[in-house]
């Protein structure tokens, strides 16, 4: 059997954001294309990717040679400046690139940048409310906001749900929430039968709406 080719990412700009990226899709054995102006930043990546290259222009006609249109995702990683941010993240658009992401600082500059395609991400503001969310709710243990006002939270099993079974509970119905995972003992679960019963000390990765996220969540106080 044919082994299906594994998804292939660019990332433009090496700051502390388009570095972690780039290590992380490297590390989980992506293909990674890194680009930057900094020679330096460009050789720490070395370490992790073949594909890490230093252009001191980032014009279509660059990116182009560099062979970013064969992304299936480029991540535009350049937020602080704000008019080579939005010129970077139109030539990839018109370069074709399947799918761009676009770091923003700021909400009109994630406005104009989804105005010319891309989808827009807000790296600093998702850090502080996932930040606020551990401090305000100690029983979350992470959260990751999507588009479309969607949300991936990981939360310790409330003590309602002990002894209960994900059947039982009516989960779905009940919050409007899909659990994604379990974690037990240390091993993880992505298949959850219906007849499964939750334990103390269970971890469980929800996904759904952002408002039915913080509802799930608000009863983690009561």
């Amino acid at each position: 059997m044919k082994e299906e080719l594994s998804e292939s990412y660019g990332i433009i700009g090496l700051g502390r954001f388009g570095t972690a990226l780039a290590e992380k899709l490297a590390e989980a054995g992506r293909e990674v294309i890194v680009v930057d102006r900094n020679e330096n930043k460009v050789k720490e990546l070395r370490n992790y990717t073949d594909f890490a290259y230093v252009a001191d222009e980032l014009t279509k006609e660059v990116l182009e040679e560099i062979g970013i249109q064969n992304c299936d995702t480029v991540i535009v990683c350049i937020g602080e400046k704000i008019d080579t941010s939005i010129l970077v993240t139109l030539n990839v658009v018109n370069l074709g690139v399947k799918r761009v992401i676009a770091k923003a600082i700021s909400k009109d500059q994630g406005e104009v940048l989804e105005k010319i395609g891309a989808e827009v991400v807000y790296p600093e503001k998702d850090m502080a409310l996932r930040l606020a969310k551990k401090m305000l709710v100690s029983s979350v243990m992470d959260s990751i906001s999507l588009n479309n006002n969607v949300e991936i939270s990981e939360v310790m099993v409330p003590v309602r749900m002990i002894g209960k079974s994900l059947q039982e509970l009516r989960f779905r119905q009940r919050y409007g929430l899909n659990i994604i995972a379990v974690e037990h003992a240390g091993k993880t679960e992505t298949e959850v039968e219906p007849e499964y019963v939750f334990n103390k000390g269970d971890v469980l990765v929800v996904i759904g709406k952002s408002e039915n996220v913080s509802k799930f969540e608000g009863i983690l106080l009561a």
